[in-house]
C-alpha cells in the first residue's frame, strides 16, 4: 500500500482511517460478508430456478389447452398445422426452461455451495477460521504502535494541561500587579508560580515531542506489518471475486438460450412450417370436403316398401382430408368441431403469482358471436323425441337406438333429412329425422 502515515492519518482528526486503532475490523468483517454473499447468491439462483420452472409449466399448460382447441376448432389444412407448430414451439421452449432450472439448481448452486465450504472454515466457538487469523494478525501488528500511541496521547494531554496552568498563573500574576490588596510577598509567590509552570510546560513539551518522535519511528514498521496482514486478506478476496466472476459467467451461459443450438432450431422449424402453409391447397381441400367437390348420392327411383320406413340418403363423409394432428375426419354441418360445454366453462388456471391476470377474450370482438372455437350448440337446449323404429348407426358419427327410446334433438333437420341429437348417456351424433317423433 502506497503513501506515508502522515498522508493517511494527517488532516482531519476525525477521519475513520484504516490505520486508527481497531479500524482493521472492516477488513476482518469481509470474511463474514463473503460467506453470507455466497448464501445470497444461492438464494438468488434458487428463486430464478422457480421462475424458470413456473414459466415452463405455464407454457406447457397453455400449449396443451390451445392444441385441443385448435384441433377441435374450424381451422383446417396447412394453416392449422402452422398454428399447431406454435404450440410445439411452446412445448420445446418449455423443455429448455426446465433445463435452465436444472442447470441453475444442480450445477450453479452446487458449485457455489462447494466453493463456500472450501473457502470458509467454521469454528466450534463460532465465526470462521480465516477471520480469526486475520484479526489476530492485525492485533499483533498494531500492538507495539498502539502502545506508543497511548504514551504519546498521555504526554500530549500532560503538555496541554501544563500550558493551561501556565496561562492561568500568568493571568493571576498580572491581576496581582494591578490590585493594591496583593502584598509584595504574594506577588513574589505568583511570579515564582509562573516560573515553575513554565518549567513544567517545557518538560511536558520535551516529553511530548520525544514520545511523538518514538511513535513516528515505529510507524513505518507498523504500516509494513499491517499491510502484510491486509494483503493476506486481499488474496482471499481475490479468490472470492475471481470465483464469483466465473460463476456468473456460467449462470449467464445457462440463462442465455440464444447460445443453445436447440433454441435456434426450434424457430427455424417453426418458420419452415409456417412458410409451408399453402392457401390454394387448403381451399381445394375445403371445396372437396365441404363444397362442390363433394360426392353426392343423387335421388334415384325406389320401390315402396311398407315394412320399413326409408331413411333419408346418408350424407357421405368426405374423402381425402389432409392429415392433421389427432383428427382426420370432418364433422357434420354446423359442427366442425365444437368444444364441449365443460371445456367452455373451465377457467384457465395458472400458478403465476402476479396480481394482474390477462383479461379473458371477449366475444364482442367477433361480432358478438363469441369465440369461434367455442360450441354454441352444447348449451343444454333441445327437444325431446321418441324413436319410432330401431336404427343402427352405420358410421361413427351416427347414433344407434331402439324403437321407444327417448333422446334429445339438438339441431333441426338439414336439407338431406338428418338431425343431430344426444342420447341420455351423453353421446351425440346424427340420426334420420323420420325415425323419431316429438314427445
Amino acid at each position: 500500500m502506497s503513501g506515508s502515515y502522515d498522508e493517511c492519518a494527517g488532516g482531519d482528526d476525525t477521519m475513520d482511517s484504516f490505520w486508527e486503532v481497531g479500524n482493521y475490523k472492516r477488513a476482518v468483517k469481509r470474511f463474514d460478508d463473503g460467506h453470507r454473499l455466497c448464501n445470497d447468491l444461492m438464494g438468488c439462483l434458487q428463486e430464478r430456478a422457480k421462475i424458470e420452472k413456473a414459466y415452463g409449466d405455464q407454457l406447457t399448460a397453455w400449449s396443451k389447452r390451445w392444441r385441443q382447441l385448435i384441433e377441435k376448432g374450424p381451422q383446417y389444412g396447412s394453416v392449422e398445422r402452422a398454428w399447431l407448430a406454435v404450440m410445439t414451439e411452446a412445448e420445446r421452449v418449455s423443455e429448455l426452461h426446465q433445463e435452465v432450472k436444472n442447470n441453475l439448481v444442480n450445477e450453479d448452486v452446487e458449485k457455489v455451495k462447494n466453493w463456500q465450504k472450501e473457502a470458509y472454515h467454521k469454528q466450534m466457538i463460532g465465526g470462521f477460521k480465516e477471520a480469526k487469523e486475520a484479526e489476530e494478525g492485525f492485533k499483533k501488528a498494531q500492538k507495539p504502535w498502539a502502545k506508543k500511541l497511548k504514551e504519546m496521547e498521555a504526554a500530549k494531554k500532560t503538555y496541554h494541561m501544563a500550558c493551561k496552568e501556565e496561562k492561568l498563573a500568568a493571568a493571576r500574576e498580572a491581576n496581582g500587579k494591578t490590585e493594591a490588596s496583593v502584598t509584595p510577598d504574594q506577588q513574589k509567590k505568583l511570579h515564582e508560580k509562573v516560573d515553575k509552570c513554565k518549567q513544567d510546560t517545557q518538560k511536558a513539551k520535551e516529553k511530548y515531542e520525544k514520545s511523538l518522535e518514538e511513535l513516528s519511528k515505529c510507524t513505518p514498521q507498523y504500516m509494513e506489518c499491517m499491510e502484510q496482514v491486509f494483503d493476506q486478506c486481499q488474496q482471499h478476496e481475490v479468490k472470492r471475486l475471481t470465483f464469483l466472476k466465473e460463476a456468473l459467467l456460467d449462470i449467464k451461459r445457462h440463462l442465455n438460450l440464444t447460445e443453445n443450438p436447440s433454441y435456434a432450431t426450434i424457430y427455424r422449424e417453426l418458420e419452415r412450417t409456417i412458410l409451408a402453409a399453402n392457401t390454394q391447397e387448403d381451399l381445394k381441400w375445403f371445396s372437396n370436403n365441404h363444397g362442390p367437390g363433394m360426392h353426392m348420392n343423387w335421388p334415384i327411383f325406389e320401390e315402396y316398401n311398407p315394412d320399413q320406413a326409408s331413411a333419408p340418403p346418408k350424407k357421405k363423409k368426405p374423402d381425402g382430408a389432409p392429415p392433421t394432428p389427432s383428427t382426420d375426419h370432418v364433422a357434420p354441418p354446423g359442427d366442425r368441431s365444437s368444444v364441449s360445454s365443460y371445456e367452455k366453462n373451465q377457467a384457465y388456471s395458472t400458478e403465476w403469482s402476479d396480481d394482474e391476470q390477462p383479461a379473458a377474450y371477449s366475444g364482442n370482438e367477433n361480432g358478438g358471436n363469441g369465440n369461434s372455437f367455442e360450441d354454441d350448440s352444447s348449451t343444454g337446449r333441445g327437444v325431446r323425441v321418441r324413436a319410432l323404429y330401431d336404427y343402427e348407426g352405420q358410421e361413427q358419427d351416427e347414433l344407434s337406438f331402439k324403437a321407444g327410446d327417448e333422446l334429445t334433438k339438438t339441431e333441426d333437420e338439414d336439407e338431406q333429412g338428418w338431425c343431430r341429437g344426444r342420447l341420455d348417456n351423453g353421446r351425440e351424433g346424427l340420426y334420420p329425422a323420420n325415425y323419431v317423433e316429438p314427445i
